[in-house]
């Protein structure tokens, strides 16, 4: 996730302004029905804006580009917030964290620290859930699950108790709508999982919440925030220039979580782990490393995924004809094709049973793309913890 910068937007919709100076709690004291409304900040003393209430107001840009400024110079910690919800339209999603008050620079700063992790987990959960269901996504969609986080902004965390993420509506496929909308139906499911294992000692909501977008990922993410925490809360608002999608509550209620919650997070996604099943696939891709203990029988070779699975890298322990072949192939700077089972015990990034691996025949041009690249990275002889 990256920071906001404090780049101001231009010309917002006065209606858009509004709405995001009511939710993060300005109240409108006065001004004059039907032409501007009079703005003052949540907490205590501060610099009051006048916005237009629309754009058919004569003086209305004048006044917005006065509410601007005032914005960009407040000392209030919600006008930054504003500001970035004008400049790209964007949903909000808000993280709470209880933590008893700390003066320890080194305390303060671990619970920031911890709160950045646990919420960059949560989207990232929920990028990949935006890619296909599954209760344990291991290394699968990881690629296009970090793609999509890159347009996300983040504000401070300060004390490591709050927390703001702004998703921009307009995405890539896992990100933007889909990803805050997975999200939100993840921890509504997940809610109502952990109340029925508290309640009856089953499991059985956990295994159909997985439909609902609840994986291993999401647990764990939880659990990381609600651990040394007397509890958490997770809240969802929408960009009010583009609406509610279709589906959802326009103010949804937040989701909380609490220390109690954890043995039945825990045990779900240990659950998710063991019973997520290994996959049959046929992969193709470039040799990256190989390693073998002598120079003749089996040998280990990691390879860069190019179809087949939606995994970056794969290990894979290969006989000695296979691996003579992978090493050809690599010489040749052509791809090879491989047989195998997925295997979801090591988050999918061993390929079992390989067999049948065979070069992959490719035009002059993709030949020498591939051997500039693999001059680049490959490691024939790197560290042999390189080749798991």
């Amino acid at each position: 996730m990256h920071r906001p910068t404090e780049e101001s937007p231009h010309h917002p919709d006065p209606a858009v302004l509004g709405a995001l100076l009511a939710r993060h709690g300005w109240r409108r004291r006065g001004g004059e029905t039907g032409r501007y409304g009079r703005w003052t900040p949540p907490d205590g003393p501060g610099t009051s804006l006048l916005v237009p209430e629309s754009r058919a107001y004569p003086d209305s840009a004048d006044l917005l580009a006065e509410a601007l400024t005032a914005l960009e110079r407040s000392a209030v910690p919600s006008a930054r917030d504003i500001l970035v919800a004008l400049r790209v339209p964007s949903d909000e999603i808000r993280w709470w964290r209880e933590v008893p008050e700390t003066r320890a620079p080194a305390a303060a700063w671990g619970a920031q620290e911890r709160l950045r992790t646990g919420a960059r987990a949560m989207l990232l959960a929920a990028a990949q859930t935006a890619g296909g269901r599954a209760g344990f996504h291991g290394a699968r969609r990881r690629r296009q699950a970090e793609a999509a986080l890159a347009a996300v902004l983040a504000g401070p965390a300060a004390g490591g108790r709050e927390l703001s993420a702004f998703v921009p509506v307009d995405g890539p496929p896992e990100g933007g709508r889909a990803l805050v909308g997975a999200l939100l139906r993840a921890l509504q499911a997940a809610r109502d999982a952990t109340d029925y294992r508290r309640a009856t000692g089953r499991m059985d909501a956990f295994d159909a919440a997985v439909e609902a977008g609840v994986c291993q990922e999401l647990t764990q993410a939880l659990a990381t925030l609600v651990g040394g925490s007397e509890g958490i809360r997770i809240a969802v608002e929408w960009a009010p220039a583009t609406g509610t999608p279709y589906g959802f509550a326009a103010r949804p209620e937040p989701v909380e979580f609490s220390p109690g919650d954890l043995p039945a997070l825990r045990e779900a996604g240990a659950r998710y782990i063991r019973d997520e099943p290994s996959m049959p696939v046929r992969l193709t891709g470039t040799v990256m490393r190989m390693r073998r203990e002598t120079p003749g029988g089996a040998g280990v070779v990691r390879l860069r995924v190019l179809a087949g699975a939606d995994v970056a890298q794969v290990r894979i322990t290969l006989d000695e004809e296979d691996y003579r072949v992978a090493g050809h192939a690599h010489l040749a700077g052509v791809p090879v094709t491989v047989d195998g089972r997925l295997e979801s015990r090591g988050g999918f990034r061993r390929l079992a049973e390989a067999r049948g691996v065979l070069p992959v025949q490719v035009d002059e041009a993709e030949r020498d793309r591939l051997l500039k690249y693999l001059q680049e990275n490959l490691d024939l002889f790197g560290d042999r913890r390189d080749a798991d």
